[in-house]
């Protein structure tokens, strides 16, 4: 058994980015949901399916590559806020990743979501990860 499956679910999308698989199939909970749908609301994924299937269930997600260099979308996912060292920010001090061209997925009292929207609504939380 893994000890964090938030960093479990970034380590299986980003193999199966970088292996070139079109398809990656994951264990499902309630924040790797809602991760899912941030990354396909942002455009990082092409789609995604919760099967609920088995006692735990799970999330299939389409990868999303360039036409003309059949490159991931997703350059880079980083775990931020580990079960060692959690890592909070209010909302002044959300983080900004690659100048705005990335986003920050946060874990707020208001739910999940990204940096820009948590600045939008003013509430901080747990920075979960960068993606860009």
């Amino acid at each position: 058994m893994y000890t964090d499956p938030i960093a479990d679910y970034l380590t299986r999308v980003r193999n199966a980015a970088s292996a070139g698989h079109r398809v990656v199939e994951i264990p499902s909970s309630n924040l790797k949901k809602e991760i899912t749908k941030i990354l396909f609301d942002q455009g990082y994924i092409l789609s995604y399916k919760f099967e609920d299937d088995s006692v735990q269930g799970s999330i299939k997600i389409a990868l999303k590559y360039d036409r003309l260099t059949k490159e991931a979308v997703i350059k880079k996912l980083q775990r931020v806020s580990t079960p060692g060292l959690r890592k909070y920010v209010s909302s002044a001090e959300l983080p900004r990743v690659l100048n705005g061209l990335g986003i920050a997925i946060v874990s707020t009292s208001k739910g999940v979501m990204t940096n820009k929207r948590a600045a939008i609504e003013h509430v901080g939380g747990e920075v979960l990860c960068y993606v860009y």
